[in-house]
């Protein structure tokens, strides 16, 4: 059977060309168009296209994309405002489906768009990568795997950089976005319920716009994404996790860390140092490894590899018609959570988590 497969690409900006970077490292997936209304965007990706050997159509309209390339599969990364109705048309094409995060910005087509979803028949799948960095890949397989023993607590920290510039500034406003912990933190919230493997009951949060953005201006208004937040969530099974955002910590020597600690010790992942630390109770430790990635992949995007191994395995699903690892239910809960969380920051009050699909 060939392992070819035909791409197409909506939304050429930065997380557009991260894309295309990779799929010219997996055998077998050929990038044959792209779309944007935006000509800078357009004329980059070509450049860009030109310099990794790609030919490529490229259109400024998404249904003329449609039906002169016939792709096989459509990456989205458009802006996340636009994606619940950038996604309709791809689907009534029948074409297999990688949507970037959010999924959506609103609760309501997060919902529709999860159970229509669910009922597709090609490949549907959530570009929640975070799972596919190789140190954290490895830190979820040894919880997995019972070495610190049933988690009890959870903490990711992020200390970055603020929002990167976007193409009509459109990041810097939450009806844009769904808000900072939905459009940046939903990959964190499903990276709890995939190492949990559980769901949260309850969320409170507390969180701010107290450093970035202040002194922009776009028509006349000021920017509303907040650059701060502590978020602590209750899960079913007993366990708490926390996240710690900091977007004003580009100086961090580490910009993500992630800990995990069991009855049996604490697991620790570290990045961009790459490194997996185990510290049992008994004393006997703390070990450490680095977890290397693939320099091809680690040059290709700004996530660690995440996105090579997450478009290896995208592309291997839609040769073999296997289902997607990350689903559009891991999408949709992604953004309740997100929500909640948002929600909780805005009342001062904790907010219990209902998901619909659940109803």
């Amino acid at each position: 059977m060939s392992e070819r497969r035909t791409y197409a690409i909506i939304g050429c900006g930065m997380m557009g060309r991260e894309h295309m970077r990779n799929l010219a490292l997996v055998p077998g997936a050929e990038l044959v168009a792209i779309a944007d209304p935006d000509a800078g965007s357009r004329a980059s990706a070509l450049t860009q296209a030109d310099a990794l050997g790609q030919s490529i159509q490229c259109f400024d309209d998404n249904a003329a994309m449609l039906a002169e390339a016939r792709p096989d599969a459509v990456i989205i990364a458009s802006p996340n405002f636009t994606h619940f109705n950038v996604v309709r048309p791809i689907m009534d094409a029948g074409c297999a489906v990688l949507l970037e995060k959010p999924m959506c910005t609103t609760l309501a087509d997060a919902e529709a768009l999860a159970k229509a979803a669910s009922h597709y028949s090609n490949l549907f799948w959530v570009g929640l990568e975070y799972r596919y960095m190789p140190p954290v890949t490895s830190f979820i397989e040894r919880i997995h795997a019972g070495e610190a023993g049933d988690i009890k607590m959870l903490a990711i920290r992020e200390h970055r950089f603020p929002f990167l510039e976007k193409v009509g500034d459109w990041n810097r406003f939450n009806r844009n976005t769904g808000g900072t912990l939905v459009e940046k933190c939903c990959h964190f919230f499903d990276l709890m319920r995939h190492i949990l493997r559980d769901e949260p009951v309850r969320v409170f949060a507390s969180g701010a716009q107290d450093v970035n953005h202040l002194d922009e201006s776009y028509g006349g208004e000021t920017p509303d994404i907040i650059d701060n937040a502590f978020v602590m969530l209750d899960f079913k099974g007993g366990a708490r996790a926390v996240l710690d955002l900091c977007m004003f910590a580009e100086g961090a020597e580490q910009q993500e860390e992630i800990s995990a600690v069991g009855p049996l010790g604490k697991l620790e992942v570290k990045l961009p140092k790459a490194e997996v630390s185990w510290s049992p109770r008994d004393k006997s430790g703390p070990f450490r490894e680095t977890v290397a990635t693939p320099p091809d992949a680690l040059a290709a995007g700004d996530h660690h590899g995440a996105t090579y191994f997450q478009m290896r395995d995208f592309h291997a699903a839609l040769v073999n018609g296997t289902d997607p690892l990350i689903t559009a239910r891991d999408g949709y809960r992604s953004v309740v959570i997100g929500a909640a969380a948002q929600q909780s920051i805005a009342t001062g009050q904790p907010v219990d988590i209902h998901f619909a699909d659940e109803e």
